[in-house]
């Protein structure tokens, strides 16, 4: 079973009947004690890193979700908001996130005289970087993107797949039972639905 974590920010929907495609059971959790008897999580999310942060504490989700996946080592996967609110920090909204993996997210500046598009929108290629539970290590992949804010690791060891707009940079980190991305799975088609299903067999 995956717990959606459901605290009104991200297309849950559309999450949920990615899972459901590829034959996971899929819960929507909404309150403390079914985030609390969740056996693997799944943070979507779209929107500002701040606002998403004040929803995450005003339905007291925050403590819950750190004890899930640090004590008790609950399976977590991130997408796109959810990749950046497992992190340390944020320049959107100067905000702390979950602090379940070293890393801060800064926003993606093009250089003077560039015609580099922010936000970065579309299908990107991904390169993945060493063996893990989530992105297949070999072939290309593409996956879709909608973000403006990139993340930089404290450890290289956690970053598992690199993308490029205007530079090269992180877009899918983790370790252990921790795992964000950057882009969007369930808008990837047979990409996404492979990752979806690694997930799933990792996790479950």
């Amino acid at each position: 079973m995956i717990s959606i974590v459901d605290y009104g920010i991200g297309n849950v929907g559309s999450v949920a009947n990615m899972l459901k495609h590829v034959g996971a059971p899929v819960h929507l959790a909404f309150t403390r004690d079914e985030v609390a008897s969740a056996k693997a999580l799944l943070l979507p999310g779209v929107g500002h890193f701040g606002h998403a942060m004040s929803m995450l504490h005003s339905l007291g989700l925050v403590d819950v979700i750190r004890h899930k996946v640090l004590a008790e080592r609950t399976p977590i996967l991130g997408i796109c908001l959810g990749m950046q609110l497992l992190g340390t920090h944020s320049e959107e909204g100067d905000a702390a996130g979950l602090d379940l993996i070293p890393a801060r997210f800064t926003k993606i500046v093009p250089d003077e005289g560039s015609e580099l598009k922010v936000p970065h929108m579309g299908w990107n290629l991904v390169s993945v970087k060493r063996p893990n539970p989530i992105l297949a290590y070999e072939g290309e992949q593409r996956f879709y993107f909608v973000h403006s804010y990139k993340a930089e690791c404290d450890r290289p060891q956690d970053v598992l797949g690199t993308t490029v707009h205007g530079a090269e940079f992180c877009c899918a980190y983790g370790r252990d039972n921790v795992y964000g991305v950057q882009f969007h799975p369930e808008k990837s088609h047979r990409f996404g639905m492979e990752l979806f299903r690694r997930f799933v067999e990792f996790a479950c």
